[in-house]
């Protein structure tokens, strides 16, 4: 099982885009695929940082499910929303793979 830790450099002015952009991938990501841990907004600190966790059972399973996420309606139309509202600047992903602790 490998964790994805998504880290967004986002617009702090559109905090409340990104929030419906978070809140549309709980729905989607789920049902193509991953197990959504949850997406993040900055609270203290920097105001520029959100992030997203999900888990994903391998690298392969991870091409599978970004072509359904790619086809998938709602998938489609939050990364047109995104893209056109531009409050992401910077987006970088990071595989991540459990070695102690609670599973």
């Amino acid at each position: 099982m490998l964790t994805c830790v998504i880290r967004y450099h986002i617009d702090p002015a559109r905090r409340d885009a990104f929030e419906t952009y978070a809140r549309t991938w709980a729905e989607a990501i789920p049902r193509c695929g991953a197990s959504l841990t949850g997406y993040y907004l900055p609270h203290e600190g920097s105001a520029t940082l959100a992030y997203g966790i999900y888990d994903i059972e391998s690298l392969a399973a991870y091409e599978a499910y970004k072509a359904r996420l790619a086809a998938d309606p709602l998938g489609r139309e939050n990364f047109d929303f995104a893209r056109a509202e531009r409050f992401i600047t910077r987006e970088d992903r990071t595989f991540l793979k459990r070695i102690g602790g609670p599973a």
